[in-house]
């Protein structure tokens, strides 16, 4: 028993000791795609109730705005069928980044006077949101796989709509998915694994 004990305290000794100098290191916990550091998008599973009458508020006065505009739109920026869920769970945030960037230029570029008091709070609700969402990306080029498939198109079609679409089909779609950003795919990334 005393030789048991004894080559037990040497054992423990010996870890202390190379784990103090550096030679044998802890393991540390992997850094996923999923959370990665600073990446804490749990509080947006859900929006205030008032933060979400703030953006309802917004998406009418915009809905008004472009009743009043003449646009006739050739395709859908954000179509129906689009799903985060049919996207791995890396690529959900990259997806929603890129969503989120195209919004909050096209709403930061309207001019129309009238807007301007009620798109203050979404647009900084928009940019608070953007900013968590620029956490979870996985850093280029290691950090994850080239965007492919699915994923690559889907991010083809948002940088080349500002080329590709008038100001008021741009404003339209957007307009359009507001909601559903805020309330389906801010949840998904939110959700991380768990939206299934």
């Amino acid at each position: 028993m005393k030789t048991d004990l004894s080559a037990l305290v040497t054992l423990m000794l010996g870890i202390v000791l190379l784990t103090g100098t550096g030679t044998l290191a802890a393991p540390q916990p992997t850094k996923t795609l999923t959370d990665p550091k600073g990446c804490h998008l749990a509080p947006f599973q859900s929006l205030s109730p008032e933060e979400l009458q703030a953006f309802r508020r917004a998406k009418d006065a915009l809905e008004d705005t472009l009743l009043q505009k003449a646009w006739n739109c050739n395709a859908r920026l954000f179509p129906r069928t689009r799903d985060l869920r049919q996207l791995q769970v890396w690529e959900r945030p990259v997806a929603l980044e890129a969503e989120l960037a195209l919004t909050l230029q096209v709403l930061g570029a309207m001019t129309e006077p009238s807007l301007e008091s009620v798109l203050d709070r979404p647009l900084h609700t928009l940019h608070h949101i953007h900013s968590k969402v620029q956490a979870c990306v996985p850093s280029q080029p290691t950090g994850r796989p080239q965007p492919r498939g699915r994923l690559q198109r889907w991010l083809q079609r948002l940088q080349e709509a500002p080329h590709k679409e008038s100001q008021s089909c741009l404003e339209a779609s957007v307009t359009l998915n507001l909601i559903r950003l805020l309330i389906w795919d801010l949840r998904c990334v939110a959700r991380g694994a768990l939206c299934v």
